[in-house]
């Protein structure tokens, strides 16, 4: 009975990790497209999104190379790093439930 609360605990402290840092992700990829005004707060802001998601951005854009489209370029290591980051949770919890 304790095992079972404890494998629910951690079931749902993976998922709310995942649902956090998907956030975290589409945040750093709207205000990445969306130039915003100068303000201390938005700069904060987009500091804490780039220290947090670059990281994991990064060990996909080594693989992945920008797509050059005429004179624009198309970074699709978000679109990898999100199916990873799923692809991670629906692993970690179905791994969880096989020890209940």
């Amino acid at each position: 009975m304790v095992l079972a609360d404890t494998i629910t605990t951690a079931q749902n402290f993976v998922q709310t990790l995942f649902y956090v840092y998907l956030a975290l992700v589409l945040a750093y990829i709207i205000t990445s497209w969306i130039p915003l005004p100068y303000s201390v707060w938005l700069n904060r802001i987009q500091r804490f999104l780039y220290d947090v998601v670059d990281p994991y951005l990064r060990l996909f854009r080594r693989f992945l190379p920008a797509l050059r489209l005429g004179g624009a370029g198309l970074d699709l290591s978000p679109i990898v790093a999100i199916i990873v980051l799923y692809v991670l949770n629906t692993v970690i919890q179905e791994g969880l439930e096989l020890l209940r």
